[in-house]
């Protein structure tokens, strides 16, 4: 795997993962019970932006690690049918 395709790996994987992200962990205002005049009750309180992009990294830096691995020791060498 060159490094074009790494990065694309890297890219794709990240957003893989921090897109479910976002709404995890959130409370709406509603449920915090702090709804501010003017705003829509389901707005989350509290987002944690920089805790979801530093897992998300972590996460993406695993996958494209682990698939470079698996490509440099040849792991996935059974699938290729051999003529």
């Amino acid at each position: 795997m060159g490094i074009f395709e790494a990065i694309v790996v890297f890219i794709c994987s990240w957003w893989l993962i921090f897109l479910p992200m976002l709404s995890a962990g959130t409370r709406s205002q509603h449920e915090a019970g702090e709804v501010i005049p003017g705003t829509e009750r389901a707005a989350p309180v509290l987002v944690r932006w920089r805790q979801k992009i530093i897992i998300a990294t972590a996460g993406a830096v695993a996958v494209t690690f682990l698939l470079w691995l698996a490509l440099h020791m040849h792991w996935l060498d059974f699938m290729i049918p051999r003529l």
